[in-house]
């Protein structure tokens, strides 16, 4: 009897992470939920075991190296890692903005990714058949204005995907890239604004039918579960109502 296939989902406490781990679940696999705040994901874990399906916790910093190369050890053979973890601070202009803002996008979104990716590829690979997904954003395509550090981080992470499918051509990992526009989840906009709900409300105000957390999740699932020769390399999913990063239908 073969093993059950496991799947890593960085930043797994909330939003995103959470609904993907939930449909890799329900889709076989046992899923590794990993994110700083281990009381979420515990729940999440327990969840997700309740309903039948396999899930464990694992608390983690992605940008903590250490942690991340103790974290990997756990695996002799991985299926599928899911970099989710990321996320934005603000939006000043590059006149204004904070370096330290700036310098905590790239370290989560780039060389968070670039940790446990580095850290999971020999796992990946001896599985036979591996998936590793980055979870950058149509910031990672093109700018907007008050985005700088965002974009430029999601920039970071859109060329380390490009640049490693290009890199293990001819081993068992496939690489996909899913940038997403606007998404409406629970934290993401009250975080950039670090708690202004009036400033994350506008992001949303007129859009009908924003992104929700499971579209994505369910485009990621869609991805991760084609036949092992079809490579996603990258799939860009935006609510109908939004054309562009700056061409936005708003009904008010």
């Amino acid at each position: 009897m073969a093993a059950t296939p496991i799947a890593v989902i960085t930043g797994a406490s909330s939003g995103i992470g959470a609904a993907t781990a939930r449909q890799l679940a329900a889709a076989g696999y046992r899923v590794v939920l990993t994110a700083r705040r281990k009381d979420r994901i515990e729940a999440l874990a327990a969840e997700i075991n309740e309903a039948g399906h396999q899930a464990t916790a694992y608390a983690l910093d992605v940008t903590d190296r250490n942690a991340v190369d103790e974290f990997a050890t756990a695996f002799r053979a991985l299926a599928v890692l899911v970099n989710n973890a990321g996320g934005a601070l603000g939006a000043d202009p590059v006149a204004t903005g904070d370096p330290a803002d700036w310098r905590q996008m790239y370290e989560t979104n780039v060389i968070g990714t670039l940790n446990v990716t580095q850290a999971l590829l020999p796992a990946l690979t001896e599985g036979g058949d591996g998936t590793i997904v980055i979870l950058s954003s149509t910031a990672g395509l093109s700018t907007y204005e008050g985005g700088g550090g965002y974009v430029a981080a999601k920039h970071g992470e859109h060329v380390l995907a490009e640049t490693l499918r290009l890199e293990i051509v001819g081993t068992p990992v496939r690489v996909i890239e899913v940038a997403p526009g606007i998404v409406k989840t629970e934290e993401f906009a009250i975080t950039r604004f670090r708690g202004d709900t009036e400033k994350a409300a506008k992001v949303y105000a007129g859009v009908e039918a924003p992104l929700t957390a499971d579209d994505v999740a369910d485009t990621i699932t869609w991805a991760v579960t084609r036949p092992s020769h079809v490579n996603v390399d990258l799939l860009v999913v935006r609510p109908r109502a939004q054309a562009s990063n700056t061409k936005v239908h708003r009904t008010a």
